[in-house]
């Protein structure tokens, strides 16, 4: 790419800190239907923590959970409950990257290292986010182990069939008041990422509670990583309810794309993952604000998806719940069909769904 002095090959993995990982791993397995590839541990060399792999298709997730109470992790855990630490980058040079950002203004997480094992080696380095959220850069291309030096494979006879999820398609973070900017600049000026889209307090409120957001995105478009802040409003809004259970800033909900949205909802809901509703009201003039779509209204209408166009296509996508008993961390599901937006046209009625989910947690 022209300018893209930082290629990014895509997302390498996420990293969740968690108080239980076994559990947490049984549990993305289970209900989201992944497979369990990798772990590390006391085992397997590793004295103070342990971390369960699972992946499905392009998306990978390491659940990691501290063995003793006074570790850094312990900590992170007690402060956020279990919370996305690592948005891990996959590069070609994970040395150059970290050089190349720190020499732009990046505050060093991890310098550059070399695990190498009987499988080959990686590459592997880090920088500072906002909150105590991470990115790290891997370089994998002469790696041909489980997961990475220090893993074994993990042995399961319990290997439950995919829900159909692919790949991560965007990682949104809630930052404090007035940060977002800041935010954004890091993202230009570390990282050569591009603001590509901007909703205001005029596009993302209801009566009672608003928020802004800018989207960014690097030179190829294979990353993505809206960010948002408060906006004032009446009540207390879900990213303000968001830094306060979290204590602080991170990562608020993690896209995954399907290319069957329907089907993929569907056996989720069935696994047990809870998604907010729309009052049933939002498809009766559905076809009138979106145009044609492919899909067949019921099964959306019965199951909840919403639906939004832009100038290249249309999207559909749907919000579980918290998936932690803070009000937190969540997931969305997302299937486009040409459409790169992020759903604006469904803003409104999502904002007011999270807002009644509020108000029963007494938190609007």
């Amino acid at each position: 790419m022209e300018n893209d002095f930082l290629p990014l090959l895509g997302t390498d993995y996420i990293e969740f800190y968690v108080g239980n990982a076994k559990q947490a791993a049984h549990y993305y397995k289970t209900a989201f239907g992944f497979q369990g590839i990798g772990y590390a541990g006391p085992e397997t060399g590793i004295k103070n923590r342990v971390s369960y792999v699972v992946r499905q298709n392009k998306l990978t997730f390491v659940l990691t959970s501290a063995l003793r109470p006074d570790h850094e992790i312990s900590q992170q855990v007690l402060k956020h409950g279990d919370a996305v630490k690592s948005i891990a980058l996959l590069v070609d040079d994970a040395d150059a990257v970290w050089k190349e950002t720190t020499q732009r203004g990046a505050i060093s997480f991890l310098e550059p290292q070399l695990l190498t094992d009987a499988d080959g080696e990686i590459g592997m380095s880090g920088i500072k986010l906002y909150g105590d959220t991470v990115h790290l850069f891997i370089a994998r291309s002469k790696y041909r182990g489980v997961f990475m030096p220090g893993y074994v494979a993990w042995e399961s006879m319990y290997q439950p069939a995919s829900t159909g999820l692919l790949y991560v398609d965007h990682c949104v973070g809630n930052v404090g008041w007035n940060q977002m900017n800041r935010w954004v600049a890091f993202y230009e000026n570390v990282m050569g990422f591009k603001n590509i889209l901007t909703f205001d307090d005029a596009d993302i409120s209801t009566e009672y509670s608003a928020l802004m957001s800018k989207v960014m995105s690097n030179g190829n478009g294979m990353v993505k990583f809206p960010i948002n802040e408060p906006a004032e409003g009446k009540k207390k809004s879900q990213v303000e309810e968001f830094l306060e259970f979290f204590n602080g800033e991170g990562v608020q909900h993690i896209a995954m794309a399907t290319n069957h949205i329907a089907d993929t909802v569907t056996e989720l809901m069935r696994r047990g993952v809870e998604f907010l509703k729309v009052p049933s009201t939002y498809y009766d003039d559905l076809e009138e604000r979106v145009g044609k779509i492919e899909e067949d209204l019921e099964p959306l209408k019965n199951l909840g998806i919403l639906v939004d166009r832009d100038p290249d296509g249309y999207l559909l996508q749907i919000f579980s719940k918290p998936v932690e008993d803070r009000p937190t961390v969540f997931f969305e599901i997302i299937q486009r069909k040409g459409a790169k937006s992020f759903g604006k046209g469904n803003f409104k009625a999502l904002f007011e769904a999270i807002e009644r989910e509020q108000e029963k947690r007494g938190n609007l």
